[in-house]
């Protein structure tokens, strides 16, 4: 046989004795949740057996092809933290790691497929030699029938003499059955005759994602194949091929898909986010990772937060569920805001200081204390800037905010508390949290009412809010001493406009 030499030599590379599960994109825009959660399991699988994680990018649908997709990739792993071994960037034993670099070998296996009867050469043109057939539950499919199987090699060669163009398609048997193995579906076995005989390298000399995925795995020595349960119809043709070749098949693991509700699959064209544009909307990694290791696994147990080392000395293949999981952002928005709180302090405030300084400009407030106040009240990054842009401005709010009958302040107390507030505030001596703390609980005791009757209107005078992260103390400590004494005083200047608005018409009447 040709090149004898060459195949023992790419046999001889494959390594052995460990697991070894890979990633293959396809580098065709966004990375969508579905595709992500294939990347976190299969890296769970490698890490939980001790194993290698090979990245692999599969571009021969170069049709497909989208410039900077790969960085994608590269940058969404890398932000999730799941690192590879074995790659196109790192390199490894068995490279190259992308596709349309391996043209070569593609070419030599397809030869050598057709030489061990598992494949031929296909002519005919692309409307030509596909008939219906009808299954036995009533299904119509349609399959690829034509004589090209039985061209004698002095005919093949002929017509590829002649410049005809060509494909080669897998041979398959027409009697009999193919069973193959899944971890989750279990055992499927499928009549041969239901199967179609698929191109394998198109005429281009690029192989289809049905041949490369299986010489690729083969030769990268790949023990566990992760990928969605879509590909289940086309895992007995996989195993046709790897017994053709005489290769030892793969374990198999399919997954379920990512449902957007009961009826529809997660889809990109419906507006269902990436994984780019759920950072976007201000999700953390290690709560989208944590969230997306949920779908449709379970690892037993009331446990749901789980960094990624906890998942992968927990996670085991066999709590992947057969049901599709359904995303829910409202889950998703919880467990970002349980990852938020849990964040060291000094860590939030470096992650949230760019959507603090989104609508606070001025470079004299302190964005780490209020990061502090946004913690514990943030459920989404994108929330902050709308929550802490009064700290840079104070703009017009309606009077009626100094309304509780909560706290039983009205507009006649609140002016009384904002006079009394701003005369003693501005002669304190330190201005922090301490001191003003006191300052406003004596007001409350001169004044013979709750300490909530005092700092509500003082914290809507300061805010122009009914809702603030944080109370009064913390705002006008944050604020500084002049410009929580100036919107006081314009606090005490509208509610006396308003009360001689009201003393006017009420004597008019």
């Amino acid at each position: 046989m040709e090149n004898q030499k060459w195949f023992d030599e790419m046999e001889a590379r494959i390594p052995k004795g460990e697991v070894r599960t890979r990633f293959a994109p396809s580098p065709t825009g966004y990375m969508h949740i579905g595709n992500l959660r294939t990347a976190l399991y299969t890296w769970l699988i490698a890490k939980s057996m001790g194993g290698k994680f090979i990245l692999r990018i599969e571009d021969t649908d170069q049709e497909r092809f989208v410039e900077g997709a790969t960085e994608i990739i590269y940058n969404t792993l890398r932000t999730c933290h799941l690192d590879w071994q074995e790659g196109p960037d790192v390199g490894g034993p068995v490279g190259p790691y992308i596709q349309t670099e391996r043209r070569e070998i593609y070419g030599k296996y397809a030869d050598l497929l057709i030489e061990k009867g598992g494949a031929y050469r296909c002519f005919c043109k692309a409307d030509e030699g596909t008939v219906p057939v009808t299954l036995p539950n009533g299904e119509v499919i349609k399959k690829h029938q034509c004589s090209c199987a039985s061209l004698s090699k002095e005919e093949v060669q002929a017509r590829l003499d002649a410049g005809e163009p060509c494909v080669i398609r897998q041979k398959i048997p027409q009697e009999g059955t193919t069973t193959f193995s899944d971890v989750i579906f279990g055992d499927i076995t499928v009549p041969n005759n239901e199967l179609d005989e698929n191109v394998l390298i198109k005429t281009d000399g690029l192989p289809t994602y049905n041949f490369a995925n299986v010489v690729d795995d083969h030769l990268m020595g790949i023990t566990h194949v992760v990928r969605g349960s879509e590909y289940l119809s086309s895992a007995p043709k996989y195993n046709l091929l790897y017994q053709a070749f005489g290769w030892e098949i793969p374990t198999y693991v399919h997954c379920s898909p990512v449902m957007r509700d009961s009826q529809h699959k997660m889809s990109k064209r419906h507006g269902d986010p990436s994984f780019e544009d759920l950072l976007a909307q201000g999700y953390l990694p290690e709560a989208i990772l944590n969230y997306v290791a949920l779908l449709g696994w379970s690892p037993g147990g009331e446990q749901e937060i789980f960094s990624l080392e906890e998942l992968a000395r927990v996670f085991d293949v066999h709590g992947i569920s057969k049901s599709p999981a359904v995303f829910d952002m409202n889950k998703l928005k919880w467990m970002n805001a349980e990852y938020i709180k849990a964040m060291p302090p000094e860590q939030f405030a470096a992650v949230a200081e760019p959507y603090i300084r989104q609508t606070v400009k001025n470079p004299n407030l302190d964005t780490a204390r209020i990061a502090a106040l946004l913690q514990p009240r943030t459920e989404v990054l994108t929330e902050i800037p709308e929550k802490v842009d009064f700290f840079d401005e104070l703009e017009p709010y309606p009077l009626h905010l100094y309304e509780h009958k909560k706290s039983r302040v009205n507009q006649e107390l609140a002016l009384v508390v904002l006079k009394y507030a701003r005369a003693v505030l501005a002669d304190l001596i330190k201005w922090e949290d301490e001191g003003i703390h006191a300052v406003l609980v004596a007001i409350a005791g001169q004044l013979g009412v709750k300490n909530a009757a005092v700092m509500y209107p003082v914290r809507i005078a300061v805010s122009g809010r009914a809702v603030t992260p944080g109370g009064a103390v913390e705002l006008c400590s944050i604020l500084g001493r002049e410009e929580t004494l100036f919107r006081l005083k314009a606090g005490i200047l509208a509610l006396t406009a308003e009360r001689t608005i009201r003393n006017e018409e009420e004597d008019d009447f």
